[in-house]
């Protein structure tokens, strides 16, 4: 059972995972095997009050296993206590030098405590412990991330993605790594990836409208993912992001161009709901109206045009004797 839990937390599906782990705990109270795994999932899900029940629990099965360091570690770690955080996966590490958990958390707690070098230092050793393990990969990516260091971060992030070939996550920080170094096809390939395996962050869809709609050609598929990006928010329950405001506003100027004027009035009148856009939202709704009235008059001055044209034809095919004016015969003397 605790081995199907992990897999399920290995494929992200962090319902099921809680699930077995609570129900393994219920089955075997003194069991502490992969209970570091079941305090990882806690840490993730925010749920304070189950990992600190969970940190008293095996603090007194047996606190000397490096399972309860490393849930006691993540306990301080949610309550944002690093450096106690740091201080438990220590001795974790001490217990255990080839622990690899308690490397790679203690270098997340570094970058916690804004400690770069020590980060570098962890993830290194939990890459020496481990080469396939892609957080430390990663981690390593992040932190040359924030030191600004593209190429070091594109090399970190691009071996955490061959790790991890379908996991959106690996795929959108390379891609903004390549975005950062201007290599923006292979950022938009990236993207794309992240979108076709399923993006689990709902950013890449985003990021890849963004990047399409520098290029005039590539209006269209920009306005397809805009839409895409609409639709995620929607089943995500993010309505009302910043995001979404400058959507609207590139699909109301994409369908006014377009002469689509029904669907442009829709996103021009969404764009009228948030501050950052509304002005620009009127702007496209007068112009609709301008453009309707536009088209409204120009098929009056055609329909006179052909008018006045088909009496001159008229004109011409008629007679010279009867398009003549009626001679006055009165006499007046």
């Amino acid at each position: 059972m605790s081995q199907i839990a992990v897999a399920h937390h290995n494929l992200r599906d962090f319902e099921s995972a809680l699930k077995l782990f609570d129900n393994l705990q219920k089955i075997d109270p003194y069991r502490l095997e992969n209970m570091d795994t079941y305090s990882n999932l806690l840490y993730v899900r925010e749920m304070k009050a189950e990992l600190a029940y969970l940190a008293h629990h095996v603090c007194e099965v047996d606190k000397y296993r490096v399972e309860t360091c490393c849930v006691i570690g993540n306990y301080y770690s949610l309550r944002s206590q690093h450096e106690k955080a740091v201080l438990y996966f220590q001795r974790a590490l001490k217990l255990n030098p080839h622990y690899l958990s308690a490397w790679t958390l203690m270098g997340h707690e570094f970058m916690e405590m804004k400690n770069s070098s020590a980060a570098i230092q962890a993830y290194r050793q939990a890459i020496e412990v481990n080469p396939r393990d892609f957080r430390a990969w990663y981690g390593l990516g992040q932190t040359y991330e924030i030191l600004r260091m593209p190429f070091y971060c594109t090399y970190y992030y691009k071996q955490a993605q061959q790790l991890r070939p379908n996991d959106s996550r690996m795929l959108v920080a390379l891609a903004e790594s390549y975005e950062n170094l201007e290599k923006i096809e292979e950022a938009k390939k990236c993207y794309w990836k992240a979108y076709s395996v399923g993006d689990v962050e709902g950013t890449a869809v985003l990021r890849l409208a963004k990047l399409l709609k520098q290029k005039l050609e590539d209006e269209e598929k920009a306005a397809y993912f805009y839409n895409k990006f609409l639709e995620q928010a929607e089943s995500f329950g993010t309505a009302g992001s910043d995001e979404q405001c400058q959507a609207y506003m590139f699909l109301g100027r994409y369908y006014l161009k377009r002469q689509l004027y029904d669907q442009a009035s829709i996103y021009a009148q969404k764009c009228s709901e948030y501050n950052e856009v509304r002005e620009e939202g009127k702007e496209i709704l007068r112009e609709i109206e301008a453009q309707r009235k536009g088209a409204t008059g120009g098929d009056n001055l055609n329909g006179s045009i052909v008018q006045g044209q088909n009496a001159a034809l008229q004109d011409k095919q008629t007679p010279l004797g009867n398009r003549l004016s009626p001679m006055n015969l009165m006499f007046t003397p």
